[in-house]
C-alpha cells in the first residue's frame, strides 16, 4: 500500500485528475482539474492531494483543502473527497488515508480537521465528532465532523 502526495510525486498529476473526475462525477470536472494542478506550485501548504495505490493500482483518494464549498470559512482545514474504490472498501484503507491527513494536518501547525459529509457512522468510527450542519452554496446541508489532533 502506498500513499502518493501530489505535491511530493507531480509526475501523478494527471492520474489524480482523472481520477477525482471519475470518482465524483456530481462535481463539475474543471474543479478537480484546476484544484489539483495549481496546487503543484501553491505558495501555501493547502491545498494536498493523494491517491492511495495497491499493487500499482490506484483504488483510493482524498484531499486536504481551506474550505469545502461549506458556509463555516472559520473553520479549516478541511479533509475532503474521501473514496475508496468498492472492490477495496472494508479493509481499512479509508483509514490509512485519513491517518496521512491527520498527520499532515497536524504537521502544518493546525488543531483540528474537519470534513462535511452527509454519511452518519463511518467517521465516528474515526473518532470525528459531529459539531453542526453547515451550507453548501447550491442549497444543501452536510454534516460536519471536526476531529482534534494529538
Amino acid at each position: 500500500m502506498n500513499i502518493i502526495s501530489i505535491r511530493e510525486q507531480p509526475e501523478f498529476i494527471d492520474i489524480a485528475i482523472t481520477y477525482f473526475q471519475e470518482r465524483w462525477k456530481s462535481v463539475l470536472p474543471e474543479i478537480y482539474e484546476d484544484a489539483i494542478a495549481h496546487s503543484i506550485n501553491a505558495r501555501n501548504a493547502l491545498p494536498q492531494w493523494y491517491l492511495l495505490q495497491h499493487n500499482n493500482e490506484i483504488i483510493g483518494c482524498a484531499g486536504l483543502i481551506t474550505n469545502d464549498f461549506i458556509s463555516r470559512g472559520d473553520l479549516y482545514p478541511w479533509l475532503c473527497g474521501l473514496f475508496i474504490d468498492e472492490n477495496y472498501r472494508g479493509n481499512s484503507y479509508g483509514n490509512l488515508l485519513i491517518e496521512k491527513i491527520k498527520g499532515d494536518t497536524k504537521k502544518l501547525g493546525f488543531n483540528y480537521l474537519y470534513l462535511c459529509t452527509s454519511h452518519i457512522g463511518y467517521y465516528e468510527k474515526f473518532d470525528f465528532e459531529y459539531v453542526g450542519d453547515g451550507f453548501h452554496p447550491w442549497g444543501e446541508t452536510s454534516r460536519i465532523y471536526e476531529i482534534k489532533l494529538a
